[in-house]
């Protein structure tokens, strides 16, 4: 199984980081706007639009406010396993390291996937330091 896991350091705070990132069915507005066009809540699950065109089901697994923890899962995509988990610690006096892990089948997808996370968090970053200098 391919695990694939992405860390950034965002100059913005803890807290306003895991607020964007629990706000479930907000991501193309709050987190990743641009590279997610457009997210819509069917029961727990979020269907979700990416810059590419793919549109996927998540299922929300685990939200852990505690932790900062947000874990889920592609149940309708084109995957035969797939899950996910976003984390996020305090790093310095104002800063976030932001965690993302994902653990997928079939292994071919690791690499497509893995440059797909990259340009994502790349935008997660940008995203919440424009916010944070409003």
């Amino acid at each position: 199984m391919a695990s694939i896991r992405k860390e950034i350091l965002i100059d913005a705070r803890p807290d306003d980081v895991w607020a964007a990132l629990r706000d479930w069915g907000a991501l193309h507005h709050r987190l990743v706007p641009g590279f997610v066009t457009d997210a819509h809540l069917e029961g727990r699950d979020r269907v979700v639009t990416f810059f590419n065109g793919a549109v996927v089901r998540e299922v929300l697994v685990d939200l852990d406010d505690e932790a900062r923890r947000l874990v889920w899962s592609v149940v309708d995509g084109p995957y035969t396993h797939h899950n996910a988990s976003a984390q996020v610690f305090s790093s310095g006096d104002a800063g976030t390291l932001f965690v993302w892990v994902a653990d997928l089948l079939p292994d071919e997808a690791a690499g497509r996937i893995s440059d797909l996370m990259e340009r994502g968090i790349g935008v997660v970053k940008n995203t919440l330091e424009l916010r944070r200098g409003r």
